[in-house]
């Protein structure tokens, strides 16, 4: 086990290092650092300004050499300047208020992230406040989604070709089929808007980072539910269906045991082992699928200020955003075989 540990945490470092740079490379290109130049600037800077201000500010060093300082792994840029002889570099906001010192490596490693351009603040402190915000509305759909995704499941495969399992089928493959934005501007037509003249529920979800009520949050839950409910669904029935064909399901139907027995005590334990790593698999889901979600409700979570990074350029907070969202897609695999390991006795045993 602790050589399988091994081998899945050094690819998933890799992994994240490959992605990381791919992201650190597409939005350090050219067209995106003349529009931070301009922004940080103002929109009317000449080519020989805008090349000046980059230059000037670490941007013109190589591109491995940028991300390691963004890592933290490599010292960052220190420049003198010959007419004034002010010194300015990346490490030097970071100065020690005791000693006046700066740091010689402050990136990512460091838990130095930047500062945004768009919130005006230190860009751990918002990420750590937004994945609060997102971690609610994720534990939320997780605790509606699972139990009745299963539920709907178990009922199918048990009775695999009749009526209740046709109907079952039916619903989780609407809801599947169905995107999350589609869904929720349904959401809000039928249960928010004069429209549909069921206001029961509020279209925005504004108010509920600072006070969680039935009315602000039920709507977005229920539109990013709908969507994993079906997939989790199908994957439990055929599961559960595939179990109950084995042959010791028949002799503990020939033994005498009721049918309901079975199912508890045999087969709901074993069907159970794949949709566990699909369970655990829509955690990364959840997080790219709060993008539409949050934007759609205004829920200000990890998902909108993604889409706020992105809509004005503010690439320090969008590579902190791309590094949260692969860390969270690795560990959830990591944990998702280390479970199937448990729970499959076959894979442990090999």
């Amino acid at each position: 086990m602790g050589i399988f540990l091994l081998k899945r945490t050094g690819v998933m470092l890799f992994t994240a290092l490959c992605l990381t740079f791919a992201v650190f490379f597409l939005t350090n290109l050219e067209p995106n650092l003349e529009k931070l130049t301009k922004s940080e600037g103002n929109m009317r800077m000449s080519d020989v300004e805008v090349q000046s201000w980059l230059e000037k500010n670490g941007y013109r060093q190589p591109l491995i050499k940028r991300y390691g300082e963004w890592l933290g792994v490599m010292p960052g840029w220190v420049r003198t300047d010959p007419d004034t002889n002010e010194k300015t570099g990346r490490c030097l906001r970071y100065k020690d208020a005791q000693t006046n010192e700066a740091p010689k490596f402050c990136g990512l490693i460091q838990g130095h992230w930047g500062r945004s351009l768009v919130f005006k603040e230190e860009i751990r402190g918002i990420i750590v406040e937004k994945l609060g915000h997102t971690g609610k509305l994720m534990l939320a759909v997780m605790l509606v989604m699972v139990p009745i995704s299963l539920i709907i499941g178990i009922i199918a495969g048990m009775r695999e070709g009749s009526k209740t399992d046709r109907t079952l089928s039916t619903f989780s493959i609407l809801t599947t089929s169905t995107p999350e934005y589609v869904s929720g501007v349904i959401l809000i037509v039928v249960f928010a808007s004069k429209m549909g003249g069921l206001r029961w529920f509020k279209g925005t979800s504004a108010t509920a980072m600072e006070n969680v009520t039935f009315e602000n949050f039920t709507l977005p839950v229920v539109a990013l539910a709908l969507y994993g409910l079906g997939y989790i669904a199908r994957m439990t029935r055929a599961s559960m269906a595939e179990v109950m064909q084995e042959q010791y399901i028949r002799t503990a139907r020939l033994k005498g045991l009721s049918f309901f027995g079975v199912v508890l005590k045999h087969a709901l334990r074993n069907a159970m082992i794949a949709p566990f790593t699909v369970i655990v698999l829509q955690i990364p889901y959840l997080l790219t699928g709060v993008v539409i979600i949050e934007t759609l409700f205004n829920f200000k979570g990890f998902g909108w200020t993604l889409v706020a990074a992105v809509g004005n350029n503010d690439i320090e907070l969008l590579l902190a955003c791309s590094v949260v969202a692969v860390v969270v897609v690795l560990v959830t695999q990591l944990i998702s075989d280390i479970g199937y390991v448990f729970l499959n006795p076959r894979i442990r045993v090999s």
